[in-house]
């Protein structure tokens, strides 16, 4: 099958127009590889691409919350894994224990220039009623996150409060 003079030309222009899209996307595999966070990550004090709730810190996150949840940490857990699945999210790393306690690092990417942000979520159970609540995201490119990070934990919050 031979392509006429036309074809070769909307071939190539659809080509330079996805160019950008293309060059960004390998710039990202490149500079951004996958790496399993094991232990819940940390903002440093003048980082614009990260915010962090519960723990011993909280930045970036305007607003009142509470970190104990009214909730077992397995109901709890349970939202988590809908999320991770309704947002078409990687989990990179996963570990749950017999106390009810869970951790996990999963990775989102913004929907058209497929940026990775990394989310890490710590539940511990303080009884069967109740779990206390630790959430971090952060951008792996750029010197500022546009908002997002914040954002994305105070969407995750709201569907484990709920």
């Amino acid at each position: 099958m031979e392509f006429t003079s036309r074809q070769k030309k909307v071939t190539v222009m659809v080509l330079l127009l996805c160019s950008p899209w293309l060059l960004c996307q390998a710039w990202i595999a490149v500079g951004a590889p996958d790496e399993a966070f094991t232990t819940m990550p940390v903002c440093s004090n003048d980082s614009g691409n990260c915010a962090h709730l519960g723990g011993d810190a909280m930045y970036r996150m305007d607003g009142e919350y509470t970190l104990i949840i009214n909730q077992s940490s397995d109901v709890v857990w349970d939202k988590i894994v809908e999320y991770i699945d309704n947002s078409g999210s990687d989990v990179l790393f996963e570990e749950t224990e017999e106390s009810g306690d869970y951790y996990t690092h999963f990775v989102e990417r913004t929907s058209f220039w497929r940026f990775p942000d990394d989310i890490s979520l710590s539940l511990t159970s303080i009884d069967d009623l109740s779990t206390e609540i630790e959430l971090h995201s952060q951008s792996r490119l750029g010197q500022s996150d546009l908002g997002v990070n914040p954002n994305r934990l105070e969407n995750i919050y709201a569907v484990l409060i709920a």
